[in-house]
């Protein structure tokens, strides 16, 4: 694992703090024993577990630099950054302009600086929240970290769960920042920095997307723009290391595929994940993209067994439970890749977000819809015509529209929580009396509200986009990958997460992102005759895990899940009768929707359990 510790604000002197740094610093480098380099004052102590070009510290008359990444710093040249040039440099930048520091930054970075003799600190990550970073005030100290595994090991920071938190867990099936699960804990959000002082935290934004929604060029300019875009993200991202690419067969993967071979100039490394279960393999696109560009192509088929083995060491490399079963196939997939030699994965975890991918922003129009329809004609005409119809109820086409008025009238973003699993199921039949007496029901949706709310796009497209930046990309698609990989000790970048790329995006009109119900218009022709058209007009679907298919019928796998189920129920989060009648009957009605329940209680048992471990 790569990241940073560290705190300000406690201490007795240098020789106590470096134990105690390294303590902290420990969990960062667990799964892959990354090099841990720290530094100490006598109130403050900072460490960076990374491989060389990614570690960056310095420390002089009482200021601590730690940096986490390879970012790139406007005005330094090469000369000024290597070894831990860049550090100093951004030392330098906080004498002359604290408030100015963060926005220097490009590219994916974790950054800490504490001024020990003015009793000042500052955190940031970057723009995308590639890299995320955790921190507590206590007892006028900040203590943070990339990892909350490593805050809990301060004395002044235990562990101490935040039953909200858990809920969060539940209800998204991840903790969205800038929540933890940790009592008194929060989280970085993606492009927002923090200062310390005096006991004190002051929390700003110092990016946001901003969409500028008006063409600027003619769109053959435009293509071209996006094609030399994708092949410098796609350069930079590779790092002169041996990389290697994720390749589902989606136009996200296949795109990074294609282009990493034309950028090499030699056929790319690609590696697919398999399942042998109707309905979920789409190796066949994988394989037509190989063939395609000519990559040197890799394939490993998960099996049961493979899920067994993988549950606990996935719940160990996480530090709050994280219920994306997507993990398990990435893991294998960045696994294979280690044994190739490769050393770098590049993902295309991004693309969706930036430019119209997602099936719910072309459903999220057509509701969108009937919002344009006057408010009188819907009252006084429509809804009274389709909710009174007699016998409605037996009428497919009145039931459709019935199902349609009712979730068109839901507001954003409440809209696109219409299907949560948790409210199907409804938080009363699933928690018990007393975890629900601690924990605000609402408070999900109102993170939602707050989020969507933040952007000032004017088109429905860009405000989705927006939101999905944070909550499906920063809250759980980077972290999946992320930790995937850290748990095959593989390093991993995103080519569309550049902040060229992430630009570019923002200058698209909302009609080039989704064109009617046509979604990622541009993108697709941007790239019509280099991607093969079967892979354009695919549907999406992903590394989706058959976990609830083969929990039918795998016993090793039903052994697991039961025996996790059944610790859970002491832990009185959940009810017993509940967590009876998932394993028994809903499970029996319909194995892939209620096996997503299953699963993700299942890793929040498991967490419970690696944390305990750990401890004892």
């Amino acid at each position: 694992m790569s990241g940073l510790c560290g705190w300000i604000g406690h201490g007795t002197g240098a020789a106590d703090n470096r134990v105690l740094i390294e303590n902290m610093a420990a969990p960062l480098a667990a799964f892959d024993a990354t090099p841990v380099r720290a530094l100490q004052g006598a109130r403050s102590a900072a460490a960076v577990a990374a491989l060389g070009p990614s570690a960056h510290l310095y420390q002089n008359d009482g200021l601590t630099v730690a940096l986490w990444g390879q970012p790139a710093l406007a005005g330094a040249g090469p000369a000024q950054l290597g070894g831990d040039g860049l550090a100093e440099a951004l030392a330098q930048a906080w004498r002359r302009d604290p408030d100015s520091v963060c926005a220097s930054l490009s590219g994916a970075f974790s950054l800490c600086i504490l001024d020990e003799p003015r009793g000042e600190a500052l955190l940031a990550i970057d723009r995308m929240g590639t890299q995320q970073m955790s921190y507590q005030a206590a007892a006028g100290a900040l203590v943070f970290a990339s990892s909350a595994d490593a805050i809990v090991r301060h004395p002044l920071t235990p562990a101490v769960i935040d039953p909200q938190g858990l809920y969060n867990y539940v209800y998204f099936h991840m903790v969205p920042g800038p929540g933890t699960v940790y009592r008194g804990q929060e989280r970085l959000l993606p492009g927002e920095y923090l200062r310390f002082k005096d006991g004190r935290i002051n929390k700003r934004a110092y990016w946001r997307m901003v969409f500028r929604e008006r063409p600027e060029q003619d769109e053959s300019q435009l293509k071209d723009q996006f094609r030399q875009i994708l092949r410098n993200s796609v350069r930079e991202a590779s790092g002169g290391q041996q990389v290697g690419a994720f390749l589902s067969g989606g136009t996200d993967s296949s795109t990074i595929a294609g282009i990493l071979c034309e950028v090499g100039g030699k056929p790319a490394n690609t590696y697919s994940i398999g399942f042998e279960a109707e309905g979920y393999d789409e190796m066949s696109y994988a394989r037509l993209a190989s063939r395609h560009f000519g990559t040197s192509h890799h394939e490993y088929y998960v099996t049961p067994d493979d899920v067994v083995d993988a549950i606990p060491r996935i719940a160990a490399v996480f530090d709050q439970p994280f219920g994306n079963a997507s993990a398990v196939p990435a893991f294998y997939c960045a696994r294979m890749a280690g044994a190739d030699g490769v050393t770098r994965m590049l993902g295309g975890d991004g693309g969706d977000e930036l430019f119209g991918g997602n099936e719910r922003y072309s459903k999220q129009h057509i509701f969108a819809m009937y919002e344009q329809v006057p408010g009188m004609l819907r009252k006084a005409l429509l809804e009274p015509a389709v909710f009174n119809f007699p016998g409605g109820k037996n009428i497919k086409l009145i039931r459709k529209a019935r199902s349609y008025i009712e979730q068109a009238s839901v507001p954003m973003p409440a809209r696109l929580e219409t299907y949560n699993l948790l409210g199907r199921f409804g938080p009363s039949q699933v928690f018990t009396d007393d975890f629900l007496a601690s924990a605000d029901t609402d408070a999900p949706l109102a993170s939602l509200a707050h989020t969507y709310a933040q952007s000032d796009a004017s088109s429905l497209i860009n405000r989705m986009l927006a939101l999905d930046l944070k909550i499906t990309l920063a809250d759980n698609d980077l972290p999946k990958v992320v930790k995937a990989c850290e748990l095959a000790a593989m390093e991993v970048a995103f080519p569309f997460l550049s902040d060229e790329m992430v630009a570019f995006s923002s200058r698209l009109t909302a009609r080039q992102k989704l064109n009617g119900t046509q979604l990622r218009w541009f993108f697709k022709e941007a790239l019509r005759g280099f991607l093969p058209d079967q892979i354009i007009t695919k549907q999406k679907h992903g590394f989706g895990l058959p976990f609830g298919v083969w929990l039918q019928k795998h016993k090793p796998l039903q052994e697991l899940a039961l025996d996790s189920l059944t610790g859970l129920k002491a832990r009185r989060i959940v009810r017993p009768e509940f967590i009876d009648a998932l394993v028994g009957q809903h499970l029996e009605e319909h194995a892939g929707y209620h096996g997503t329940m299953v699963w993700v209680l299942m890793m929040m048992e498991q967490w419970f359990r690696q944390r305990e471990a750990q401890r004892g």
